[in-house]
């Protein structure tokens, strides 16, 4: 199974964006996470469109848009034309899932659907023939560098068991207080897309922090 680290930019030194994006991407880092927040659906806000469209031009990783955001049906065609190669919306954010993923796919991005902590995991199953991704969310979507939820991880092992029980192929990310020191247990769960911030982009040297990843990844594929 392959195993990918999703760096995200919610701990970036915004001061350094640039160069901070080439360190990880020279390292061999395959995504990157975007963070969007609205100050609607989680009680903060970050960044949007803009700031993807002016990264783009820097960066060849995959751009992993997470959309913290409401009505996000509204907004995707916008952030796939800023540069998102994955956009996740999140479950609890709209009255209809199915058109928003097919709204996605219809502009060529990969779909995937996110589940907060209090969202039971049984409510994303009759769509996940039809996604490339689900996360799933250890702490409370809104602000970086909160503590690991370790009461999430049965979702992930659901996810895992259909995955293989229905013969399918989506990716399970988790993000949510993610370090060197717990990504084993969502690993061993059936996680395959870890989304780290402060672990990364809060070290000093980032580079490392990132290949420190890799290591521990290369125990399980």
């Amino acid at each position: 199974m392959a195993i990918y680290l999703s760096p995200s930019m919610l701990s970036i030194d915004f001061a350094k964006i640039g160069e901070q994006l080439a360190i990880i991407e020279q390292a061999g880092t395959p995504y990157i996470h975007l963070d969007v927040m609205d100050g609607v659906f989680v009680p903060n806000i970050s960044f949007g469109i803009p700031v993807i469209k002016g990264i783009r031009k820097a960066s060849n990783m995959v751009f992993d848009a997470h959309l913290m955001i409401v009505e996000p049906e509204k907004y995707v065609e916008e952030f796939r034309k800023a540069g998102a190669d994955i956009i996740n919306f999140h479950m609890e954010a709209t009255e209809d899932p199915k058109k928003v993923i097919d709204l996605i796919h219809s502009t060529g991005a990969k779909a995937g659907i996110t589940i907060k902590p209090n969202t039971p995991v049984e409510a994303v199953k009759p769509y996940l023939a039809d996604l490339e991704m689900v996360l799933v969310m250890t702490v409370e979507p809104g602000f970086g560098g909160q503590k690991f939820m370790e009461n999430q991880v049965p979702k992930i092992c659901q996810l895992a068991l259909w995955k293989e029980e229905m013969n399918l192929g989506y990716d399970i990310q988790v993000d949510g207080g993610i370090t060197q020191d717990n990504v084993r247990i969502v690993l061993d769960a059936g996680a395959n897309v870890i989304v780290a911030g402060s672990a990364v982009f809060g070290k000093e040297d980032i580079a490392k922090a990132a290949k420190d990843f890799f290591e521990i990844f290369k125990e399980y594929e």
